[in-house]
């Protein structure tokens, strides 16, 4: 026992945890018999997994940076690519004269971003990570598009799992006391792509659809260290002495059936089918014929709202490989980060839908500067975003990082309902967004580590997906609240602040930003205008306010898991997938 706790003492030293703790095997957090079962269970489908963990055994001194290279190239493609494609848009539809469609596909994306971050989560896992990157094969289909079908098509490819797979894969390499940082450092990009990704959306229309075309998997070095793994044969999944791999020989369909298991093909159906049918309503019903008097509307709701419990209901009772098995409903740390994000993104789209319309009627400013300050709070995500990794690498810990983000979060949306105002001064309008950045970037970082630090490898992928998945879900649903409350308050007000215009008149000035642009900022109608949406920006930010309590409140419940120089912080597995034995763990990685 006493060897036992000196060869503790020794490697506590180096995670940051005193020598002198007493520990005990009730201190020490791991997998429980149930979830070490049902990962067993479940080793085919995580092939992938075993491979990313082959790989790092034979990376070679300089191989991990060339790979931390490409990534940091990539995501700065990701990140000009968000300021530029939606422009590019515009002109490809015009081109094909389909530019009505404009619409379509942008609701098709944000919904396809949703329901496809299992799927490639599951891929990943099931193949390798390498295999699930052929979503950036969709900038080549766009850039080769001879139909708005092949537009519409590689956008749906790309966007299915270019932002997940960045994450997923950094959590594959990186320890968790660097991995926030390494994390928020891939979106630094924004900090330049905010203010010049219009200059270069003007210049070069058609080059940029090409150069991401460059980040094949072929490309990147984990690629090459996947495939001299297995040559060496790393890569061996087996249970009851059966290779499982991808070299087992059967017939065709039977090694279709499998896959099929092993990705839950029914489960994916069935979870991307109801979240599509929940988002497509909230999403279009301002656009579509009647709103929400439409019959298809309702329909759709229903039938999505419908099917989450049948899919729940078959992941946990007949899927044999589940997209969200039964462990992950127990575990705090993933629940919690999932309504987290929810809740946060509720939050985020009811102040800021319709903040840029807001400030083009209220502010005289100029189209350039109303740009700039719309980009504030992403920048600001951005840039505190890498200070709360930096200070996670320190600490050690993420939970402190979470609360005090959320509750800054929370000051800049209250802050908001004085200086919505006509009378609200710039800087004061400016400094909301600063601090909501500045939250929102401290938040987001934590909560992902926070989530990832609580599953083992084989999880990762999927638990990251979940979440990211839920919190679409919220930003759709905060879409949806703002665009009810905005239509709903918006003639009401014009019409107490603007008795004299005729509804004709009233319905111009609801209807486009631009006709109450036009009117001189000392105008009467004008001012009218700038009354009412001051009052229905208010109702919008009441809520947004009160929903912001929620994550805080949430926080609270999730474990501050130690953060140190394991893969993750429940079975004690380094890079590699190897682990030390329960006792070699340092105690306090839970508190």
């Amino acid at each position: 026992m006493s060897d036992t706790k000196e060869e503790f003492n020794a490697s506590s030293h180096d995670l940051g945890v005193t020598s002198s703790a007493v520990v005990s095997e009730d201190d020490i957090p791991r997998l429980d018999a149930d979830t070490v079962g049902q990962i067993e269970a479940e080793e085919d489908a995580h092939v992938g997994v075993k491979t990313v963990e082959a790989a790092e055994k034979v990376y070679g001194r300089y191989s991990k940076w060339f790979l931390f290279i490409g990534i940091g190239l990539a995501s700065y493609i990701y990140s000009l690519d968000g300021q530029t494609t939606y422009q590019y848009l515009a002109f490809a539809t015009s081109t094909f004269e389909e530019h009505s469609l404009l619409s379509s596909i942008t609701v098709a994306q944000s919904i396809i971003i949703a329901c496809g971050k299992p799927v490639i989560a599951k891929l990943a896992d099931v193949t390798s990570r390498a295999t699930a990157y052929l979503a950036v094969s969709g900038y080549i289909v766009i850039a080769s598009a001879r139909s708005i079908g092949a537009i519409a098509a590689g956008i749906i490819l790309y966007a299915m799992g270019l932002q997940l797979l960045t994450q997923v894969i950094i959590a594959d390499i990186t320890t968790l006391k660097w991995r926030g940082l390494v994390s928020a450092l891939t979106t630094s990009p924004f900090i330049i792509n905010a203010f010049i990704g219009a200059n270069i959306s003007t210049q070069t229309e058609c080059l940029l659809s090409l150069f991401p075309s460059l980040f094949h998997p072929s490309s990147l070095p984990s690629s090459g260290a996947e495939r001299r793994a297995k040559v060496l044969g790393l890569v061996r999944v087996s249970r009851e002495g059966n290779d499982l791999g991808p070299s087992l020989k059967t017939h065709f369909l039977q090694k279709v059936w499998r896959l099929a298991e092993q990705l839950d093909l029914i489960g994916l159906i069935l979870l991307g089918t109801s979240v599509a049918l929940i988002l497509l309503p909230l999403t279009l019903s301002q656009t579509a014929k009647g709103g929400w008097h439409n019959p298809s509307m309702i329909a759709m709701l229903v039938i999505g709202c419908v099917l989450l419990p049948v899919f729940a209901f078959w992941d946990l009772r007949f899927a044999k490989r589940p997209v969200v098995a039964h462990r992950f409903l127990k575990n705090r740390s993933v629940v919690c980060a999932a309504w987290i994000g929810f809740f946060d993104f509720v939050s985020f789209y009811l102040t800021y839908t319709y903040l840029y319309s807001f400030v083009l009627v209220t502010k005289p400013w100029s189209l350039v500067n109303a740009t700039y300050f719309a980009q504030t709070q992403t920048v600001a995500l951005t840039v505190f975003g890498i200070l709360a990794g930096l200070s996670m690498r320190f600490l050690h810990r993420y939970k402190y990082v979470l609360i005090v983000g959320l509750c800054i979060r929370l000051l800049g949306v209250g802050l908001m309902i004085h200086s919505r105002g006509a009378n609200g001064s710039d800087a004061e309008l400016v400094w909301t967004q600063l601090l909501q950045g500045i939250g929102g970037g401290f938040a987001a970082v934590a909560s992902q580590v926070g989530a990832q630090a609580s599953v083992p490898h084989v999880d990762v992928a999927i638990i990251t997906a979940v979440v990211l998945l839920w919190t679409e879900i919220g930003g759709a649903v905060g879409g949806a609240i703002a665009g009810a409350i905005w239509t709903n308050t918006m003639p009401e007000k014009l019409a107490k602040y603007l008795p004299t215009l005729s509804q004709a008149d009233r319905d111009e000035l609801f209807g486009s930003v631009t006709d109450v642009m036009s009117l001189p900022l000392s105008d009467p109608t004008r001012q009218g205008v700038i009354s009412a949406y001051g009052d229905t920006m208010k109702v919008m930010l009441i809520t947004a306010t009160v929903l912001s309590v929620v994550p805080i409140l949430l926080s609270l419940f999730m474990p501050n898991w130690y953060l140190g120089d394991k893969q993750n912080a429940v079975d004690a597995a380094d890079l590699t997938g190897d682990r030390r034995t329960v006792t070699d763990m340092p105690h306090s990685q839970e508190a």
